[in-house]
């Protein structure tokens, strides 16, 4: 056992005084110290008052306790910018007298990564994510709690992304 801490202890000295690695799962390249975050453009046909609010804050969030970067206004060394492309509600599971048993909530969102300091990480791309709901409930009681489920999980998708290279 003190044979492992021995051989580990000095790689894991050397992978977290280096700042390339944290064992977030984070991979930040060597050289970057910030980072920015635009905020979110809400373009769906939908728009859900809070939505770009609570998506930019959460990536802001992430980044801020997930690395060692440091949060800029523009032009961080690793950036971010995106737009809110579909907020709909969809029946699910239809039941045989063609009523649905549960409703689902998608919210579908465009990102733009850049990394000056590696640019074979940049990327453009869509992220999806949804949650159902019980029909008998409406979107307004549910709504809050599915959103910050939703943008978890498509903040970490963008992060994953960007930073994580497993």
């Amino acid at each position: 056992m003190k044979k492992l801490y021995l051989f580990f202890l000095p790689i894991f000295i050397l992978c977290n005084s280096c700042g390339i690695y944290s064992f977030t799962g984070a991979s930040i390249p060597e050289g970057a110290k910030t980072t920015s975050v635009k905020y979110f453009q809400n373009n769906a046909p939908i728009v859900q008052p809070l939505l770009a609010q609570t998506l930019t804050e959460g990536l802001q969030n992430k980044l801020s306790s997930q690395t060692k970067l440091n949060l800029v206004d523009k032009n961080g060394d690793l950036s971010f910018e995106g737009t809110i492309k579909d907020y709909s509600i969809t029946p699910m599971a239809l039941q045989a007298n063609e009523t649905a048993a549960k409703n689902r909530l998608t919210i579908t969102i465009s990102v733009k990564f850049v990394n000056k300091i590696d640019e074979k990480m940049n990327y453009e791309t869509n992220f999806s994510r949804f949650a159902d709901y019980d029909r008998n409930k409406s979107i307004s009681q549910v709504e809050e709690e599915l959103i910050t489920e939703i943008t978890k999980t498509l903040i970490d998708d963008i992060f994953n992304r960007a930073v994580v290279n497993w």
